[in-house]
């Protein structure tokens, strides 16, 4: 028993999670794919070209051939419980709750909020509201930071707490692309992938790309992939022939983070390589771009190359483990709080 757990601060009478994840669409139809993709594609931490260039772009190209092409992709791993990522992402909330009030032995709620689509960011604010808590940490489920997702919702909270009375400060986790607990239920999670169903000739460490001029701006999300890789590939064990680092779901015709994950299954396909495993260590809920993209298309191409098996290796979703890591997290802001960064203040 931790000496948090042991004597809880006195004010700690009910802890707030304001956990995000980026969004997802209402439905996997064309309508609801534009709504979303209009929001996300508008925010400037997104698409960084002036506005003046991309908005054209942006309205008379691409949400008029996107929504459909996305709508297709959705519809092949929609469920019946909805979108993956919101499905996964409340039921880590929910996990995240019952093992914090297990540790802490006082209330807590984690509210779920989407920086795009719903429940929304203020949907979420408004559900912690309700329940007055002295404490509230903000965790963003981006284990590695980038302007695009973790600036970006942190700057929409800086802009939604003006309208709020919460009485209580809040802490935002800003990464943890290298803490301890996250990269050991990855290793976890890979070892009992190949105990379940044996190992393939390569690990691929597959991130989310951005923008190879956003990283030349310092953007430190290359760096923080990059770690994670090697962190998790030491914790295995591997040689660097073993595995390698790539980059997926790239948009667009700039240059993006390299390697691409999709020439490398080509050029390993064509080089002999008859099985890989894939693991996507920036995403802890499943979602388009690891259950489509990865494991349903990247795994035909690579068939199609002249490989044979592809296997994804799913993300840490409620594993034991990912829950226990994401408590610590929390519990790591609420006993070290910075003052200098409140994402929600006192009013």
């Amino acid at each position: 028993m931790t000496a948090a757990t042991e004597n809880p601060p006195a004010e700690a009478a009910h802890i707030g999670v304001l956990l995000v994840n980026l969004g997802t669409p209402d439905a996997p139809t064309p309508a609801a794919l534009r709504r979303y993709l209009a929001e996300f594609l508008s925010d400037p931490d997104v698409v960084t070209l002036p506005r003046l260039l991309w908005w054209p772009v942006l309205h008379g190209l691409v949400l008029r051939t996107r929504p459909a092409r996305s709508a297709a992709a959705y519809r092949r791993i929609w469920t019946d419980q909805g979108s993956p990522l919101l499905h996964h992402t409340r039921a880590i909330a929910l996990a995240l709750e019952t093992e914090l009030e297990s540790q802490l032995a006082v209330p807590v709620t984690v509210a779920t909020g989407m920086r795009y689509g719903e429940p929304s960011l203020a949907h979420a604010i408004a559900e912690l509201l309700a329940v007055v808590p002295t404490q509230v940490v903000v965790l963003p489920l981006y284990p590695q930071y980038a302007r695009a997702t973790t600036g970006s919702t942190l700057k929409r909270l800086s802009l939604l707490k003006a309208g709020t009375s919460m009485l209580a400060v809040g802490h935002a986790v800003r990464d943890y692309h290298d803490h301890p607990a996250y990269i050991a239920a990855l290793a976890a999670s890979v070892r009992a992938h190949w105990q379940r169903h044996g190992r393939g000739r390569k690990l691929l460490v597959s991130f989310h790309g951005i923008p190879q001029r956003v990283a030349d701006r310092g953007d430190p999300y290359p760096v923080q992939c990059a770690a994670t890789a090697r962190l998790l590939t030491e914790a295995l064990g591997l040689a660097d022939s073993d595995w390698q680092l790539v980059y997926q779901s790239r948009f667009g015709r700039a240059r993006w983070l390299a390697p691409y994950a999709l020439e490398t299954l080509h050029a390993l396909a064509a080089g002999g390589t008859r099985s890989v495993d894939v693991i996507c260590p920036g995403f802890p809920a499943d979602c388009l771009e690891t259950l489509e993209e990865i494991a349903l298309r990247y795994a035909d191409a690579f068939r199609a190359a002249g490989g044979e098996t592809l296997h994804y290796i799913p993300a840490l979703n409620t594993d034991a483990a990912h829950i226990r890591a994401l408590a610590q997290l929390v519990r790591a802001r609420l006993d070290s709080p910075d003052p200098e960064k409140p994402v929600l203040s006192a009013r």
